[in-house]
């Protein structure tokens, strides 16, 4: 499945070969026309690509054409990577070389003729194997297609027609839809809707047309609407082809006298086709269900709107779709209907239904007993339920049902019908970088809890990530990222806690990761026989492996963690595998054990992130991690023994990330200075600090946490300091008087989003930044009981959010004055539950105004 990332590897790479700072650096390391004439070999293979990604499955030599391609993109990324490495050792050596780092690096191996020349050759060297590989393309009749503009593959069309008794679980929501069907609608105004659009969204197999099949065909909707219509959307909202469908679907209940004779449809021009449908349509109250929506693109929604606006008052629309981005669109209701997942009794009456004849199962207790297991793999999802269960259909051997009880999903025979193509559908739609961002989450175990800024931080290693630029940061392109998954219902539980956000993954959805990143993504455990060989991705969620030595084929590994918190590295690990794989870019050793850093660790030049979070017992970190020109993340926070973090931490000029807990009284202030791409800074738990850059200012500043300095009592947060901080976070500052101190009114900070923990009561300082906040989180303030009124003069705020908050009795009276504010959250705020409960609470009203209110216990 690997072969699938092909098409965005090769983008990669050759818009890193365009781009005009890559360009500079090979000016500068001397083989800028080399890598040209790389870029023209990468141009000729990458324009089949993506035809030959989708023909691949049912063609093996193709397969194997991709693998070989696969290989030399990655050691053309190993390559070009080098060019990076070198323009950057140069750059430091110039800013802040001594004379004898100048001589000394004359007589080694980093000679800039010896590099250059060594350089060269590898790079026409691949540029031959590329030439040599790609002499092939024609024999496989591929088409060019220069864009990837990814449409969903065709799925079985579906049908209105559903045998009733065979759907489980689902009544509730068939008479919630058929209730929003019957009733009039309004608008804003009071006034009444000429046609609603009712969304029903959710994953892949859920049931979406199941339930809307139940509600198309229930005798009051029959009743109720003299004409309805069921049109699967499914390849594309392609306006003319739906408009034959609606129009085909129409013909079924009205006269055909609206059709111009027996003229075939798809020879009409889009404008005669219109006027066949609103006259078809026009002053009939018509029930229309668009099953199986992808498309994003409002335009087209908008002009099948406008032609379906001449039914009756009263008509509705059904729209099933993934995407609640899609259903955000379309909707005209207050909310979407987001199906849930089935209970665990209703999916075990489903298996069983699917599972034995009629009336047999109360033969078979001992099944029962181990379908039961079977179907809590599923998690609800009525789609793989009736796949688990069809497959048993008349097997009665305990050993067949333990067989498949103990095995993960991707091991079953699958059908057309079953839940892999469900899941895999909503994959192959992604775009081909998303795709690939996606099967990164299967190296983390299932049931993690993932934080999007280590998600942020893998992809960006991987350079999954969009080149930097001035207006985003790698936490900006990752959250987009994330969001674009959210809207395709890939990931679930899914909290924005204001500069960051928390998600899980459906275990149905881990397996679809698993699946489609084997051998580039392997999760290590005892169970592991094997790991593939060239595996780039490594993950660790056990103690005690073995780890004595490391396969030469592992060596280009790129990706070493421990996701799990009770899981770390040990010393013998890393000597043994981390030392040895040359190529490493993400190195996540949180938790590990290890009380030192071997000096070696400077020459993993290409690393870009390395964590040793919460490592108890490591107190120095040897100087030649600075070494590392390329580092963009490093992350010392949690490490409570550090006495110092290492000296010249100036010369880590890549670096964009830096969180850090040390038990120094003063940090390297003149060195984080110098770090011209430093974004984000965390200063934690150093308890030993009073003062921060109170003589110094970070240019490149966009976020700072300062958490648990319980000792902390001066940080001048003004422009003078942090020109371009737009994120503040503090938590469990013991002194918060200088949080108030502002001595320079024309230096206010223009900050966007405030995150405040373990707070007494909030800041006065909060006022000053009325007119660009835009996001508050005030989360754990176990103590905070009132929150001022002064709040409601925020006018710039969107996002409000009290989490945790226990003694919260109230939200300000006139809240209603903050007139940006989309989103209120509350959770965990027992105070505040039973008082702004949605419909029923009696201070709703005071918030009921506001487009998205998230409130739970």
């Amino acid at each position: 499945m690997a072969e699938s990332f092909i098409f965005s590897i090769a983008e990669s790479l050759i818009t890193k070969l365009a781009s005009r700072a890559y360009q500079e650096a090979s000016r500068v390391v001397g083989v800028y026309d080399d890598l040209q004439d790389l870029k023209s070999s990468l141009s000729y293979v990458k324009a089949v690509l993506l035809d030959a990604e989708q023909k691949q499955e049912h063609n093996h030599e193709l397969r194997e054409w991709l693998k070989q391609i696969k290989l030399i993109f990655y050691d053309a990324e190993n390559v070009l990577d080098q060019v990076d490495c070198q323009a950057l050792r140069k750059q430091v050596i110039r800013d802040y070389g001594t004379p004898k780092d100048k001589v000394g690096r004359f007589f080694s191996s980093s000679n800039p003729l010896v590099f250059r020349y060594k350089l060269a050759h590898q790079i026409k060297d691949i540029r031959k194997r590329i030439d040599r590989v790609a002499a092939d393309r024609d024999k496989f009749g591929l088409q060019v297609i220069h864009v990837d503009r990814r449409v969903v593959h065709s799925r079985e069309m579906t049908y209105s027609h559903v045998v009733e008794s065979d759907v489980i679980g689902r009544d509730y929501d068939k008479e919630k839809i058929i209730n929003l069907l019957m009733e009039p609608s309004l608008d804003n105004n009071g006034g009444f809707k000429h046609i609603s659009v009712i969304p029903i969204v959710g994953i892949g197999g859920l049931g979406k047309t199941t339930l809307a099949k139940l509600v198309f065909n229930d005798k009051r909707i029959t009743d109720s609407f003299p004409l309805k219509m069921w049109v699967c959307v499914s390849e594309d909202f392609n306006i003319k082809q739906l408009i034959i469908k609606v129009i085909n679907a129409a013909s079924n209940f009205v006269s055909t006298g609206a059709l111009p004779g027996q003229q075939n449809l798809k020879e009409l021009e889009v404008e005669q086709l219109q006027y066949c449908l609103r006259n078809m349509l026009e002053g009939q109250k018509f029930f229309l269900v668009l099953d199986d929506v992808w498309n994003e693109d409002r335009v087209k929604w908008v002009a099948l709107q406008d032609l379906i606006s001449v039914g009756a008052q009263g008509s509705k629309v059904i729209v099933t779709t993934r995407s609640p981005s899609i259903a955000s669109m379309m909707g005209t209701v207050a909310y979407s209907h987001h199906l849930k997942s089935l209970s665990p009794e209703d999916s075990l009456r489903l298996f069983v239904r699917w599972a034995f004849k009629e009336g047999e199962e109360g033969k078979y207790p001992d099944l029962i007993r181990i379908g039961r297991e079977i179907v809590d793999k599923c998690k609800g999802v009525p789609l793989a339920v009736r796949s688990l269960g069809s497959s048993l259909f008349s097997k009665h051997q305990i050993q067949e049902w333990e067989s498949l009880r103990d095995k993960e999903i991707w091991n079953l025979p699958q059908k057309e019908d079953d839940i892999l193509p469900a899941l895999k559908l909503s994959y192959d739609e992604m775009p081909s970088h998303l795709r690939q961002c996606f099967a990164f989450l299967s190296l983390y175990p299932k049931n993690h809890a993932f934080i999007s800024f280590d998600v942020a931080s893998l992809w960006g290693a991987a350079g999954l990530l969009p080149l930097q630029s001035i207006d985003k940061t790698m936490l900006d392109d990752a959250h987009q990222y994330l969001s674009d998954l959210m809207a395709r219902s890939f990931l679930h539980d899914f909290f924005y806690c204001g500069t960051f956000c928390t998600f899980k993954l459906h275990d149905l959805v881990h397996d679809l990761a698993v699946y489609v990143a084997k051998d580039v993504c392997q999760l290590v455990s005892s169970n592991t026989q094997d790991i593939s060989e060239n595996v780039l991705h490594l993950s660790f969620v056990e103690n005690g492996l073995p780890c004595n030595s490391i396969k030469p084929s592992l060596q280009g590994a790129r990706s070493i963690l421990f996701p799990d918190k009770e899981v770390g590295a040990s010393e013998a690990f890393l000597n043994a595998w981390v030392l040895n794989c040359t190529y490493l870019r993400y190195l996540d050793l949180s938790n590990s054990t290890c009380e030192t850093l071997p000096q070696s660790i400077g020459q993993l030049k290409h690393l870009r992130s390395i964590s040793l979070r919460n490592n108890k017992r490591i107190k120095r970190l040897p100087n030649s991690i600075c070494k590392l020109q390329n580092l963009q993340v490093l992350l010392l926070d949690g490490c409570s023994n550090l006495e110092t973090v290492p000296k010249k931490l100036r010369k880590l000029i890549s670096l964009q990330r830096l969180e850090i807990t040390t038990k120094q009284s003063i940090l390297p202030e003149s060195d984080i200075a110098k770090l011209n791409c430093l974004e984000s800074l965390c200063v934690e738990d150093c308890d030993n600090l009073e003062s921060l850059f109170v003589e110094t200012r970070l240019p490149t500043l966009r976020t700072l946490q300062v958490i648990d300095c319980v000792n902390l009592k001066s940080l001048p947060l003004d422009t003078h300091h942090f020109p371009q901080l737009e994120t503040l976070v503090i938590s469990g500052v013991a002194n918060e008087d200088w949080l108030d101190r502002s001595e320079d009114t024309n230096a206010v900070l223009r900050l966007k989003t405030i995150v405040l923990s373990e707070m007494v009561t909030l800041p006065h300082s909060l006022q000053q930044y009325a007119s660009t906040l835009q996001t508050l989180a005030i989360v754990g303030c176990n103590e905070l009981e009132v929150l001022p009124e002064w709040l409601s003069n925020l006018s710039s705020l969107k996002f409000l959010c009290m989490a945790g908050c226990p003694n919260l009795v109230s939200l300000p009276s006139d809240i209603h004055r903050l007139t940006s504010l989309q989103v209120l959250r509350i959770v965990n705020c027992t105070k505040l539950y039973g008082k702004y409960e949605p419909q029923v609470g009696k201070c709703w009203p005071m918030i009921s105004h506001i487009k998205q209110t998230d409130i739970w216990k």
